[in-house]
């Protein structure tokens, strides 16, 4: 299964240019939320690229799928949070729309990964069967 490092995905290369911007962006959020949405954003942005990566390295498509779920739901975490911080007057709209439009090309990479994990599977059961 393994024919690449999670470096040569796409999908986490992007997922890591995501979390500089967030980091970026979560510099300008008011002091008193270093421990609170500050350090939530950051870590759900982390989390979204050390995912991708982990499940890449394990043994398994399942396990790989599994992992990119995770990924999935930190996205949408780390966008929820935009949308908080937007909420508290903490950023302007135009300053989360570049991040939020980086979440959404994450987001398809990941279910693209997703998807041709799955066909894979698909394909390698039904040969299996074919050869019974």
């Amino acid at each position: 299964m393994k024919s690449q490092s999670y470096r040569d995905l796409i999908a986490w290369q992007k997922a890591l240019a995501l979390v500089t911007e967030v980091y970026r962006l979560t510099e300008a959020l008011p002091s008193h939320e270093l421990y609170g949405l500050r350090s939530q954003m950051r870590r759900a942005a982390v989390s979204v690229v050390s995912n991708i990566a982990e499940g890449q390295a394990r043994n398994s498509r399942r396990e790989f799928l599994q992992f990119l779920s995770h990924a999935k739901g930190s996205l949408v975490e780390v966008e929820t949070q935009l949308f908080v911080a937007r909420n508290l007057n903490y950023v302007r709209e135009q300053q989360i729309a570049a991040v939020l439009k980086q979440t959404d090309e994450v987001a398809r990479l990941v279910s693209g990964l997703m998807k041709s994990l799955r066909l894979k599977d698909a394909e390698q059961h039904a040969a299996a069967a074919g050869s019974d």
